[in-house]
């Protein structure tokens, strides 16, 4: 175990009816993190991040957050955690101050800290229910954060919200990972993990198929780049033999004037320093790279974890 580990997951199993959920998962968070679980539907996220708040018992492994154990040593860790689950409500007629004493007890002052950190110092007499999305996340935050945890755990904290609402959410984990707040965050929402995350688990059948930085999970699954750009037709076929033999150059196919150059991620390079040379700047010059959902699809999809049933 890592002495920065604020979780320390080793050999973690759950079963239902004897359909495993999550398979001899191991998983680390260290002290200031920001990590996403990600991976489809039922890949095992949510029971994972329930057991490792002792929500739900493990069938077997260990599991240590902040030095305890979240079954036996619940009591002491439920004041060190701020968790924000799929099945989080309010009464629609709790207000925003009236949900803030109930959670917060007498940390009154820290609470009006909160909610104007978060924005929402204006809406303390609005009712839960005439809250928009994003603004009841944004309260969710609030509530996890009251007791100062040492670790947030966020599932699906954006799920079903609109683009703006989406946007003022990441905008307020974007604070916590900007204050050092150790978080863990479950989404099948790919952007958010890239826009987040420090680091990502992809997770597949309740086992980890890969994990690193986002930029690292897209250069080892999805490392390939397009560039495409009108060319005229003039001494085309030489320019197009020319453009095949320039360094991770896959392939060139062209469709009347467009030119589309694929390849290894140096292509982009290679292909501009070429147009450069032969001093053409397209006006339509497009590249087009991967993203980690690109890369998620490759690795789900790839036949050694289709082998080794880790698919």
């Amino acid at each position: 175990m890592k002495s920065t580990a604020v979780v320390a997951v080793r050999g973690l199993t759950k079963s239902y009816g004897g359909r495993v959920v999550v398979d001899h998962l191991d998983l680390d968070v260290d002290a200031g993190e920001v990590v996403g679980l990600i991976g489809a539907n039922g890949a095992g996220k949510t029971t994972a991040v329930e057991c490792i708040q002792g929500l739900r018992r493990p069938d077997s492994g260990t599991i240590s957050v902040l030095g305890l154990d979240p079954v036996r040593d619940a009591g002491k860790l439920r004041p060190l955690i701020g968790s924000q689950l799929q099945s989080s409500g309010l009464p629609d007629r709790l207000r925003v101050a009236e949900a803030v004493e109930l959670f917060s007890g007498r940390r009154a002052r820290d609470a009006d800290l909160l909610l104007e950190r978060f924005g929402l110092g204006h809406r303390r007499k609005y009712a839960f229910g005439t809250m928009s999305g994003g603004e009841r996340q944004r309260l969710f935050l609030v509530l996890a954060l009251l007791n100062q945890p040492r670790l947030v755990i966020l599932d699906e904290l954006t799920q079903g919200l609109d683009p703006s609402a989406r946007r003022e959410v990441w905008s307020a984990v974007s604070q916590l990972r900007e204050a050092g707040t150790t978080v863990l965050l479950v989404t099948h929402e790919l952007d958010e993990a890239e826009e987040l995350c420090e680091r990502v688990v992809a997770m597949r059948a309740g086992q980890v198929l890969d994990a690193g930085t986002p930029a690292e999970l897209v250069a080892r699954h999805a490392s390939w780049a397009t560039v495409r750009f009108a060319l005229p037709s003039g001494r085309a076929s030489e320019s197009l033999d020319a453009l095949r033999r320039l360094p991770g150059v896959a392939d060139v196919a062209r469709y009347g004037d467009q030119v589309t150059v694929h390849g290894e991620r140096s292509v982009i390079a290679h292909a501009g320093a070429w147009l450069v040379s032969r001093g053409r700047i397209p006006d339509d010059l497009r590249v087009e790279v991967p993203d980690l959902e690109t890369a998620l699809l490759a690795l789900l999809d790839s036949p050694a974890h289709h082998e080794t049933g880790a698919a």
